[in-house]
């Protein structure tokens, strides 16, 4: 009997933490991608978008493979109107790792560039290199492993601090569609205003239009003695 309690318990435990562990492996998005980037002499930009909040962390692992007579250049901007520039970089290779924060609301952009160096002809055959690219945003561009080792932590307390991460971005998450939401409603109300406003006004014109033809017709019609 005893024995069955303490199962129960230690149960009931788990359970709070398996459900945060599905939850977590629910709400982290893949951010992992592979491509083949062509080159030419004046490349267009090859950009992968991602959402992030300000403030959000945002780690960039870039492995770009092998390629002669090729550079590769990187940068990472937003899609806010001041289209911030976060990083710029020029000729990398081989696997780099780049960490910036995101200052606006919207997505973050990692852009690409693949230039064909200047001796090489249009008649040769067409060049690419194969970029990996990894891109973690917010509790998943965190070092956990890094901050287990300076804290001492266990397996467990490790894993916690994970889930504590992860329910911290989905409580920020919640804030920012709920205060979305407001803006909504308030731009609504206000529209829903300016409509009403503008057909009271339409009404009124009408009416003094209808009022100012009667009066109008009425001394016409006195001037051509129709009516007395």
């Amino acid at each position: 009997m005893f024995v069955t309690s303490r199962r129960r318990q230690v149960a009931s435990g788990l359970l709070p933490l398996i459900l945060l562990s599905a939850l977590a492996l629910l709400v982290q998005p893949a951010h992992a991608i592979k491509f083949a980037l062509d080159a030419y002499r004046y490349p267009s930009q090859k950009c992968i978008w991602n959402a992030a909040h300000p403030d959000a962390l945002v780690i960039v692992t870039a492995n770009v493979g092998p390629g002669d007579g090729q550079r590769i250049d990187i940068e990472i901007i937003d899609s806010s109107p001041q289209r911030n520039i976060y990083l710029s970089k020029k000729n990398i290779s081989g696997e780099k790792r780049f960490a910036v924060t995101a200052h606006s609301e919207g997505d973050v952009g990692v852009c690409f560039r693949n230039y064909l160096d200047a001796g090489i002809g249009p008649e040769q055959t067409r060049r690419s290199r194969i970029i990996d690219l990894d891109i973690d945003i917010g509790a998943d561009a965190v070092d956990y492993n890094a901050i287990a080792n300076q804290e001492s932590l266990s397996g467990l307390e490790t894993e916690m601090r994970k889930l504590e991460g992860v329910v911290k971005e989905i409580v920020d998450e919640m804030d920012y569609l709920k205060k979305r939401e407001e803006r909504f409603q308030s731009t609504n109300v206000s529209t829903g205003v300016r409509v009403q406003n503008f057909a009271w006004f339409m009404i009124l014109s009408l009416v003094g239009l209808g009022a100012w033809q009667i009066l109008h017709l009425r001394s016409f019609f006195k001037r051509k003695y129709l009516i007395d």
